[in-house]
């Protein structure tokens, strides 16, 4: 996953930096990425930025930013689009259905105007399992408003995206308490 030295945007230690929406990737096989993409649309918000987050897959279960968001009563709207795991829906057609119309609200909100950051929560696992097509992810991320910061979560991030992001941090799993234990989601942790 990581850029060679050829691939990687040329900076010059001199040159002036400028400030732009940036382009964040969550990824890995770790815990924490939605986790993470959460920490900055909070940290954004009480900053007073608006935020979006759109849902891919998350729908059927009750989680906790959900009722975060609402008790803390914080501008950050929260859309869970999809209708749980792809395992669980066992139905291609209709998760590819879901997909569209999440990418259809993450491309609404994301050129609206009326958000400083925007989060595509599992985003790269529906993109993997071509429920997406990336190229259109890609160009529509290219024609982003110049201030807009979009953050991207999910396993198995493509190139395409990592070459186009600012920012891409991918969590390795060291240990996992269900891989290890056999300890199931816990809520508050996971969900």
């Amino acid at each position: 996953m990581v850029l060679s030295p050829q691939e990687r945007p040329k900076y010059s230690p001199g040159q002036k930096t400028k400030k732009k929406g940036l382009i964040i990737i969550h990824t890995g096989d770790g815990k924490g990425k939605t986790t993470a993409a959460l920490g900055v649309a909070f940290r954004a918000a009480g900053n007073g930025m608006r935020v979006a987050i759109i849902q891919f897959i998350k729908g059927k279960w009750k989680y906790g930013e959900l009722e975060s968001a609402k008790q803390l009563k914080i501008p950050i709207e929260i859309h869970p689009m999809g209708e749980g795991f792809t395992w669980d829906t066992q139905n291609r057609k209709r998760d590819i259905e879901m997909t569209e119309k999440a990418w259809a609200l993450c491309k609404e909100k994301m050129m609206s105007g009326k958000y400083d950051v925007v989060v595509f929560d599992e985003i790269n696992y529906v993109i993997d399992y071509n429920y997406l097509n990336i190229k259109e992810v890609v160009s529509a991320l290219e024609q982003k408003p110049l201030m807009v910061h979009v953050i991207l979560t999910g396993r198995n991030a493509k190139l395409e995206l990592i070459k186009i992001a600012d920012l891409v941090t991918e969590m390795k799993e060291i240990k996992h308490p269900f891989k290890d234990q056999g300890i199931l989601a816990q809520r508050g942790i996971e969900f």
